[in-house]
């Protein structure tokens, strides 16, 4: 088992998606990055902690590669836009990799640097690339948000379609 820290704007999104890839074993959503011991999702989300809202997951790499997980973070959010994800503002919402160790720090800074050779995005990547700090699990009912509250307008307006958009694109990625 491996462990990828990931931040691409709100934790629910990303969660949802990498909660279904085949080999992904487990995503828990939380808070990384910043300077704030033990911080909960009001103090995040006033932007006072440093902390980005960030997925754990942890999988499989004989099933699925670290790369693969980041040519997901890549086609899943906006590496381009600073502190920002759709309407949701803020350095909590930030493009970050919390690498592990210099292994996955390589790996990242190669998918950065092909990504923007290839010129995949018309504007700059601003994708903080740093060493994990401890992560902070959030508050229970953060934990498999979609999964449990399809219902809630944001899931239906704004996870469903990702969720969807991005089966159609990588259907043998997924854990059917």
């Amino acid at each position: 088992m491996e462990t990828a820290l990931l931040a691409g704007g709100c934790f629910w999104c990303l969660e949802a998606i990498f909660s279904s890839i085949n080999g992904v074993r487990q995503v828990e959503s939380g808070y990384c990055g910043g300077q704030t011991a033990n911080p909960d999702y009001e103090a995040v989300s006033h932007g006072d902690t440093g902390h980005a809202e960030t997925v754990r997951i942890a999988f499989d790499s004989a099933v699925v590669s670290y790369a693969t997980l980041l040519d997901v973070f890549f086609s899943i959010h906006d590496p381009t836009t600073l502190n920002r994800q759709g309407h949701d503002i803020g350095t909590q919402y930030r493009s970050a990799i919390f690498t592990m160790d210099d292994r996955q720090h390589a790996i990242a800074t190669e998918t950065v640097n092909a990504l923007i050779k290839a010129r995949r995005f018309d504007r700059p990547i601003v994708t903080e690339i740093t060493p994990a700090g401890t992560f902070y699990s959030a508050e229970n009912y953060h934990q498999r948000y979609y999964w449990q509250n399809r219902q809630v307008p944001y899931c239906q307006v704004v996870i469903a379609p990702k969720i969807a958009a991005f089966r159609r694109q990588h259907p043998s990625l997924f854990d059917d």
